[in-house]
Protein backbone atom coordinates (compact mmCIF):
# COMPACT_ATOMS: atom_id res chain seq x y z
CA UNK A 1 0.00 0.00 0.00
CA UNK A 2 1.25 3.48 -0.86
CA UNK A 3 0.51 6.66 1.05
CA UNK A 4 -0.59 8.33 -2.22
CA UNK A 5 -0.82 5.95 -5.17
CA UNK A 6 0.20 8.23 -8.03
CA UNK A 7 0.68 5.22 -10.31
CA UNK A 8 -2.98 4.25 -9.92
CA UNK A 9 -4.06 7.76 -10.86
CA UNK A 10 -1.70 7.68 -13.87
CA UNK A 11 -3.13 4.38 -15.08
CA UNK A 12 -6.55 5.95 -15.58
CA UNK A 13 -5.18 8.62 -17.96
CA UNK A 14 -2.09 6.87 -19.35
CA UNK A 15 -3.05 6.86 -23.04
CA UNK A 16 -4.16 10.50 -22.95
CA UNK A 17 -0.94 11.51 -21.20
CA UNK A 18 1.23 9.60 -23.68
CA UNK A 19 -0.50 11.33 -26.61
CA UNK A 20 -0.22 14.75 -24.99
CA UNK A 21 3.50 14.36 -24.25
CA UNK A 22 4.14 13.07 -27.78
CA UNK A 23 2.44 16.22 -29.10
CA UNK A 24 4.91 18.42 -27.21
CA UNK A 25 7.85 16.41 -28.55
CA UNK A 26 6.45 16.78 -32.06
CA UNK A 27 6.24 20.58 -32.06
CA UNK A 28 9.21 21.21 -29.74
CA UNK A 29 7.84 24.34 -28.03
CA UNK A 30 8.82 23.35 -24.51
CA UNK A 31 8.26 26.83 -23.10
CA UNK A 32 5.00 28.70 -23.75
CA UNK A 33 3.73 25.95 -26.03
CA UNK A 34 0.06 25.71 -27.01
CA UNK A 35 -0.56 23.26 -24.16
CA UNK A 36 0.04 26.02 -21.60
CA UNK A 37 -2.65 28.26 -23.06
CA UNK A 38 -5.03 25.30 -23.53
CA UNK A 39 -4.63 24.40 -19.85
CA UNK A 40 -5.26 27.99 -18.78
CA UNK A 41 -8.47 28.04 -20.82
CA UNK A 42 -9.59 24.69 -19.39
CA UNK A 43 -9.00 25.64 -15.77
CA UNK A 44 -10.46 29.13 -16.22
CA UNK A 45 -13.63 27.62 -17.67
CA UNK A 46 -13.85 25.02 -14.90
CA UNK A 47 -13.69 27.66 -12.16
CA UNK A 48 -15.54 30.49 -13.85
CA UNK A 49 -19.15 31.05 -14.79
CA UNK A 50 -20.29 29.64 -18.17
CA UNK A 51 -20.34 33.12 -19.68
CA UNK A 52 -17.35 34.43 -17.73
CA UNK A 53 -14.33 32.14 -17.37
CA UNK A 54 -11.81 33.05 -14.73
CA UNK A 55 -8.47 34.46 -15.84
CA UNK A 56 -5.84 31.76 -15.33
CA UNK A 57 -2.06 32.03 -15.59
CA UNK A 58 -0.13 28.75 -15.43
CA UNK A 59 3.20 29.02 -13.61
CA UNK A 60 6.17 26.91 -12.57
CA UNK A 61 4.97 25.82 -9.11
CA UNK A 62 2.52 26.51 -6.32
CA UNK A 63 5.25 28.47 -4.54
CA UNK A 64 5.83 30.59 -7.62
CA UNK A 65 2.08 31.17 -7.90
CA UNK A 66 2.05 32.78 -4.46
CA UNK A 67 5.14 34.89 -5.14
CA UNK A 68 3.84 36.11 -8.49
CA UNK A 69 0.47 37.00 -6.95
CA UNK A 70 2.11 39.00 -4.17
CA UNK A 71 4.36 40.85 -6.61
CA UNK A 72 1.48 41.63 -8.98
CA UNK A 73 -0.48 43.11 -6.07
CA UNK A 74 2.46 45.38 -5.25
CA UNK A 75 3.07 43.89 -1.81
CA UNK A 76 6.62 44.37 -0.57
CA UNK A 77 8.89 45.99 2.05
CA UNK A 78 7.05 47.63 4.93
CA UNK A 79 3.89 45.59 4.36
CA UNK A 80 2.50 42.83 6.59
CA UNK A 81 0.61 39.77 5.37
CA UNK A 82 -1.37 37.59 7.77
CA UNK A 83 -1.29 33.83 7.29
CA UNK A 84 -1.36 30.57 9.22
CA UNK A 85 1.59 28.96 11.00
CA UNK A 86 0.10 25.51 10.35
CA UNK A 87 1.00 24.89 6.72
CA UNK A 88 3.90 24.18 4.37
CA UNK A 89 6.56 26.88 4.39
CA UNK A 90 5.81 28.21 0.90
CA UNK A 91 2.93 30.36 2.10
CA UNK A 92 5.03 32.40 4.54
CA UNK A 93 8.28 32.00 2.61
CA UNK A 94 6.95 33.89 -0.40
CA UNK A 95 5.74 36.76 1.80
CA UNK A 96 9.30 37.17 3.07
CA UNK A 97 10.79 36.74 -0.40
CA UNK A 98 8.95 39.81 -1.71
CA UNK A 99 10.22 41.81 1.28
CA UNK A 100 7.00 41.84 3.32
CA UNK A 101 6.60 40.53 6.87
CA UNK A 102 4.65 37.32 7.60
CA UNK A 103 2.29 37.67 10.56
CA UNK A 104 0.81 34.45 11.94
CA UNK A 105 -2.72 33.93 13.26
CA UNK A 106 -3.81 30.76 15.05
CA UNK A 107 -6.10 28.12 13.54
CA UNK A 108 -9.50 26.60 14.20
CA UNK A 109 -9.28 23.40 16.26
CA UNK A 110 -11.64 21.38 14.08
CA UNK A 111 -10.83 22.38 10.48
CA UNK A 112 -7.15 23.35 11.02
CA UNK A 113 -7.78 26.42 8.85
CA UNK A 114 -6.88 29.94 9.92
CA UNK A 115 -9.27 31.35 12.54
CA UNK A 116 -10.93 34.61 11.39
CA UNK A 117 -11.16 35.82 14.99
CA UNK A 118 -7.39 35.52 15.30
CA UNK A 119 -6.91 37.22 11.95
CA UNK A 120 -8.92 40.20 13.17
CA UNK A 121 -6.66 40.51 16.22
CA UNK A 122 -3.53 40.47 14.01
CA UNK A 123 -4.52 43.37 11.73
CA UNK A 124 -2.35 46.50 12.02
CA UNK A 125 -1.99 49.66 9.90
CA UNK A 126 0.77 47.84 8.00
CA UNK A 127 -1.41 44.87 7.06
CA UNK A 128 -2.00 44.67 3.31
CA UNK A 129 -3.28 41.14 2.72
CA UNK A 130 -4.44 37.84 4.18
CA UNK A 131 -3.36 34.47 2.79
CA UNK A 132 -5.71 31.77 4.05
CA UNK A 133 -4.63 28.20 3.30
CA UNK A 134 -7.34 25.66 2.46
CA UNK A 135 -5.62 23.04 4.56
CA UNK A 136 -5.84 19.31 3.84
CA UNK A 137 -8.50 19.94 1.15
CA UNK A 138 -11.20 22.06 2.84
CA UNK A 139 -11.72 25.74 2.15
CA UNK A 140 -11.22 28.30 4.91
CA UNK A 141 -14.03 30.46 6.33
CA UNK A 142 -14.15 32.93 3.45
CA UNK A 143 -17.37 34.74 4.39
CA UNK A 144 -15.78 35.78 7.69
CA UNK A 145 -12.40 36.53 6.12
CA UNK A 146 -13.95 38.58 3.32
CA UNK A 147 -15.82 40.67 5.91
CA UNK A 148 -12.53 41.39 7.69
CA UNK A 149 -10.81 42.26 4.41
CA UNK A 150 -13.59 44.65 3.44
CA UNK A 151 -13.56 46.37 6.83
CA UNK A 152 -9.81 46.98 6.75
CA UNK A 153 -9.24 47.39 3.01
CA UNK A 154 -7.16 44.23 2.65
CA UNK A 155 -6.51 41.86 -0.24
CA UNK A 156 -7.21 38.13 0.08
CA UNK A 157 -4.93 35.65 -1.68
CA UNK A 158 -6.46 32.18 -1.51
CA UNK A 159 -3.85 29.43 -1.17
CA UNK A 160 -5.79 26.57 -2.76
CA UNK A 161 -2.77 24.31 -3.22
CA UNK A 162 -4.51 21.52 -1.29
CA UNK A 163 -8.14 22.24 -2.11
CA UNK A 164 -8.46 22.31 -5.91
CA UNK A 165 -11.76 20.53 -6.61
CA UNK A 166 -13.42 21.48 -3.31
CA UNK A 167 -16.36 23.87 -2.96
CA UNK A 168 -17.92 26.24 -0.43
CA UNK A 169 -21.57 27.23 -0.80
CA UNK A 170 -21.36 26.59 -4.54
CA UNK A 171 -18.10 28.53 -4.99
CA UNK A 172 -15.08 26.52 -6.11
CA UNK A 173 -11.65 26.57 -4.51
CA UNK A 174 -9.53 28.89 -6.61
CA UNK A 175 -12.22 31.57 -6.94
CA UNK A 176 -11.99 33.26 -3.55
CA UNK A 177 -10.54 36.65 -2.74
CA UNK A 178 -8.84 39.02 -5.15
CA UNK A 179 -6.49 36.35 -6.45
CA UNK A 180 -6.10 32.62 -5.82
CA UNK A 181 -3.30 30.16 -6.33
CA UNK A 182 -2.94 26.41 -6.59
CA UNK A 183 -0.24 23.77 -6.94
CA UNK A 184 0.14 20.82 -9.29
CA UNK A 185 2.87 19.12 -7.25
CA UNK A 186 2.53 15.39 -8.03
CA UNK A 187 0.91 14.50 -4.69
CA UNK A 188 -1.78 17.18 -4.95
CA UNK A 189 -5.38 16.24 -5.91
CA UNK A 190 -4.65 17.31 -9.49
CA UNK A 191 -0.94 16.65 -9.88
CA UNK A 192 1.63 17.12 -12.62
CA UNK A 193 4.69 14.91 -13.04
CA UNK A 194 6.96 17.64 -11.76
CA UNK A 195 6.32 21.12 -10.41
CA UNK A 196 3.51 23.31 -11.67
CA UNK A 197 0.98 25.82 -10.43
CA UNK A 198 -1.60 28.38 -11.45
CA UNK A 199 -2.91 31.82 -10.47
CA UNK A 200 -6.57 32.79 -10.86
CA UNK A 201 -8.36 36.14 -10.78
CA UNK A 202 -11.48 37.85 -12.10
CA UNK A 203 -9.53 41.10 -12.59
CA UNK A 204 -8.28 41.39 -16.18
CA UNK A 205 -5.69 44.05 -15.33
CA UNK A 206 -4.35 42.00 -12.44
CA UNK A 207 -4.20 38.93 -14.69
CA UNK A 208 -2.10 40.89 -17.17
CA UNK A 209 0.28 41.95 -14.38
CA UNK A 210 0.50 38.36 -13.08
CA UNK A 211 1.37 37.07 -16.55
CA UNK A 212 4.02 39.77 -16.96
CA UNK A 213 5.59 39.13 -13.54
CA UNK A 214 5.85 35.42 -14.33
CA UNK A 215 7.57 36.25 -17.63
CA UNK A 216 10.43 38.46 -16.41
CA UNK A 217 8.16 41.49 -16.09
CA UNK A 218 7.44 41.89 -19.78
CA UNK A 219 4.53 41.76 -22.19
CA UNK A 220 6.71 42.08 -25.28
CA UNK A 221 10.15 40.58 -25.77
CA UNK A 222 12.93 42.74 -24.28
CA UNK A 223 10.42 45.29 -22.99
CA UNK A 224 10.33 44.93 -19.19
CA UNK A 225 7.98 47.21 -17.30
CA UNK A 226 7.79 45.25 -14.02
CA UNK A 227 10.37 43.55 -11.83
CA UNK A 228 9.49 39.96 -12.61
CA UNK A 229 10.90 36.48 -12.49
CA UNK A 230 11.01 33.26 -14.48
CA UNK A 231 7.75 31.70 -13.33
CA UNK A 232 6.58 30.05 -16.54
CA UNK A 233 4.92 26.65 -16.71
CA UNK A 234 6.62 24.04 -18.90
CA UNK A 235 4.64 22.81 -21.89
CA UNK A 236 5.19 19.18 -20.86
CA UNK A 237 3.69 19.69 -17.41
CA UNK A 238 0.77 21.65 -18.88
CA UNK A 239 0.14 18.82 -21.35
CA UNK A 240 0.13 16.23 -18.56
CA UNK A 241 -2.26 18.22 -16.35
CA UNK A 242 -4.56 18.88 -19.29
CA UNK A 243 -4.61 15.16 -20.12
CA UNK A 244 -5.38 14.20 -16.52
CA UNK A 245 -8.02 16.86 -15.96
CA UNK A 246 -11.09 15.12 -17.50
CA UNK A 247 -10.74 12.12 -15.18
CA UNK A 248 -10.13 14.42 -12.23
CA UNK A 249 -13.25 16.46 -12.99
CA UNK A 250 -15.55 13.61 -14.00
CA UNK A 251 -14.49 10.87 -11.60
CA UNK A 252 -11.74 11.55 -9.08
CA UNK A 253 -13.38 14.41 -7.16
CA UNK A 254 -16.38 12.21 -6.37
CA UNK A 255 -14.24 9.15 -5.62
CA UNK A 256 -12.06 11.12 -3.21
CA UNK A 257 -15.15 12.27 -1.34
CA UNK A 258 -16.50 8.70 -1.24
CA UNK A 259 -13.27 7.32 0.22
CA UNK A 260 -13.18 10.14 2.77
CA UNK A 261 -16.79 9.53 3.77
CA UNK A 262 -16.13 5.80 4.17
CA UNK A 263 -13.12 6.41 6.40
CA UNK A 264 -15.11 8.89 8.52
CA UNK A 265 -18.10 6.61 8.96
CA UNK A 266 -15.96 3.62 9.92
CA UNK A 267 -13.67 5.54 12.30
CA UNK A 268 -16.43 7.45 14.08
CA UNK A 269 -15.98 7.16 17.84
CA UNK A 270 -12.42 5.86 17.60
CA UNK A 271 -10.49 8.95 16.51
CA UNK A 272 -11.31 12.57 15.68
CA UNK A 273 -12.03 12.66 11.96
CA UNK A 274 -11.88 15.68 9.61
CA UNK A 275 -14.68 18.11 10.44
CA UNK A 276 -16.50 19.43 7.39
CA UNK A 277 -18.16 22.80 7.85
CA UNK A 278 -21.75 23.27 6.57
CA UNK A 279 -21.67 24.35 2.94
CA UNK A 280 -18.19 22.89 2.37
CA UNK A 281 -17.06 19.88 0.42
CA UNK A 282 -13.69 18.25 1.09
CA UNK A 283 -11.18 17.06 -1.52
CA UNK A 284 -8.89 15.34 1.04
CA UNK A 285 -5.45 16.27 -0.17
CA UNK A 286 -4.63 14.45 3.07
CA UNK A 287 -7.05 12.47 5.23
CA UNK A 288 -5.96 13.73 8.64
CA UNK A 289 -7.15 12.36 11.98
CA UNK A 290 -6.47 13.02 15.67
CA UNK A 291 -5.98 9.90 17.79
CA UNK A 292 -5.53 10.19 21.53
CA UNK A 293 -1.97 8.89 21.18
CA UNK A 294 -0.33 9.56 17.82
CA UNK A 295 2.90 7.72 18.51
CA UNK A 296 1.15 4.51 19.52
CA UNK A 297 -1.08 4.63 16.46
CA UNK A 298 1.86 5.36 14.16
CA UNK A 299 3.65 2.30 15.54
CA UNK A 300 0.56 0.15 15.00
CA UNK A 301 0.20 1.35 11.42
CA UNK A 302 3.87 0.72 10.71
CA UNK A 303 3.63 -2.79 12.14
CA UNK A 304 0.74 -3.45 9.77
CA UNK A 305 2.75 -2.13 6.76
CA UNK A 306 0.51 0.90 6.47
CA UNK A 307 2.27 4.18 5.59
CA UNK A 308 1.36 7.38 7.40
CA UNK A 309 2.63 10.95 7.58
CA UNK A 310 2.49 13.96 9.89
CA UNK A 311 1.65 17.42 8.52
CA UNK A 312 2.96 19.67 10.09
CA UNK A 313 5.08 18.48 12.96
CA UNK A 314 6.97 21.77 13.32
CA UNK A 315 4.78 24.85 12.71
CA UNK A 316 6.16 27.88 10.92
CA UNK A 317 6.49 30.09 14.01
CA UNK A 318 8.97 27.51 15.36
CA UNK A 319 11.08 27.39 12.19
CA UNK A 320 14.54 28.89 12.57
CA UNK A 321 14.20 31.00 9.42
CA UNK A 322 11.31 32.91 11.04
CA UNK A 323 12.78 33.20 14.54
CA UNK A 324 13.36 36.94 14.03
CA UNK A 325 9.70 37.72 13.41
CA UNK A 326 7.91 39.59 16.21
CA UNK A 327 5.05 37.07 16.07
CA UNK A 328 7.42 34.08 16.39
CA UNK A 329 7.58 34.50 20.14
CA UNK A 330 3.81 34.54 20.56
CA UNK A 331 1.72 31.57 21.64
CA UNK A 332 -0.32 29.69 19.05
CA UNK A 333 -1.85 27.03 21.29
CA UNK A 334 -4.31 25.54 18.83
CA UNK A 335 -1.59 25.13 16.22
CA UNK A 336 0.82 23.63 18.74
CA UNK A 337 -1.77 21.11 19.89
CA UNK A 338 -2.66 20.08 16.36
CA UNK A 339 1.00 19.71 15.40
CA UNK A 340 1.52 17.31 18.30
CA UNK A 341 -1.58 15.19 17.63
CA UNK A 342 -2.54 14.87 13.95
CA UNK A 343 -1.57 12.06 11.59
CA UNK A 344 -2.56 11.46 7.96
CA UNK A 345 -3.63 8.13 6.47
CA UNK A 346 -3.16 6.57 3.01
CA UNK A 347 -5.59 8.18 0.62
CA UNK A 348 -6.47 8.47 -3.04
CA UNK A 349 -9.39 8.21 -5.45
CA UNK A 350 -8.45 4.64 -6.39
CA UNK A 351 -7.51 3.37 -2.93
CA UNK A 352 -8.80 -0.20 -2.98
CA UNK A 353 -11.55 -1.13 -0.58
CA UNK A 354 -9.41 -3.94 0.80
CA UNK A 355 -6.71 -1.42 1.66
CA UNK A 356 -9.25 0.92 3.20
CA UNK A 357 -10.50 -1.96 5.34
CA UNK A 358 -6.95 -2.80 6.41
CA UNK A 359 -6.36 0.79 7.52
CA UNK A 360 -9.71 0.98 9.32
CA UNK A 361 -9.38 -2.34 11.12
CA UNK A 362 -5.82 -1.57 12.22
CA UNK A 363 -6.91 1.73 13.75
CA UNK A 364 -9.93 0.21 15.47
CA UNK A 365 -7.93 -2.75 16.81
CA UNK A 366 -5.25 -0.38 18.05
CA UNK A 367 -7.74 1.84 19.79
CA UNK A 368 -8.13 1.64 23.53
CA UNK A 369 -9.31 4.02 26.26
CA UNK A 370 -5.64 4.79 26.94
CA UNK A 371 -4.83 5.67 23.34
Amino acid sequence: MQFIDIQAIHAHSASQIDAAVAGVFAHGRYINGPEVYALEATLGAFLGAPDRPLHCVAVASGTMALEVALRALGIGPGDEVITTPFTWISTAETIALVGATPVFADIEADTYNIDPKEVEKAVTPKTKAIIPVDLFGQMADYPALEAIAETHGLKIIEDAAQSFGAEQNGRKAGTMGHVATTSFFPAKPLGAYGDGGAVFTQDADLAEAIRAVANHGCKERESHYLLGTNGRCDSLQAAIIQAKFPNFRDEEIELRQQVGARYSEALKGHVTMPAIRPGNSHIYAQYTIRPKNRDRLAEALKAADIPSAVYYRRPLHRQEVFAHLPCAGKAFPVTEKAASEVISLPFGPYLKEANQNHVISTIIESFSPQM
